[in-house]
């Protein structure tokens, strides 16, 4: 896929997935939050809980699901940048999760949205 394809496919993948979290009862605290750490795509609230949302967005699944692409590393740059995130935000009693949406876009149907909630544990300082 071209690299300007794939910059367009993943904002509006986090579109769909902010909208989606709504309809489930989320509430959207933040999109795009970015600090030196890393980046993160939403965080969002689910009743008590702040959860950090990686949205991995694909135009099919053939190759390898989205969340196929939320490897260690990814792992790691998102547990660091959730760390900056709760320590600005004075949340550290607060409990947290890290959730993925895997959105498929297929070229001639609906979005197809997989949420993985506690798709991972954070890993270690």
């Amino acid at each position: 896929m071209p690299r300007c394809e794939m910059m367009r496919l993943g904002p509006s993948g986090e579109q769909i997935g902010a909208r989606y979290l709504r309809r489930q009862g989320y509430r959207i605290i933040k999109r795009n939050y970015r600090c030196t750490a890393g980046e993160i795509d939403i965080v969002a609230g689910d009743r008590d809980t702040l959860v950090f949302v990686e949205v991995k967005t694909r135009r099919s699944d053939e190759a390898a699901d989205p969340e196929a692409a939320v490897n260690h590393h990814k792992r790691v740059q998102i547990t660091r940048a959730a760390r900056f995130f709760i320590a600005e935000s004075r949340a550290e009693r607060v409990p947290c999760r890290f959730d993925v949406l895997a959105i498929v876009l297929p070229a001639d149907g609906r979005p197809e949205v997989t949420h993985f909630i506690n798709a991972f544990t954070p890993t270690p300082k």
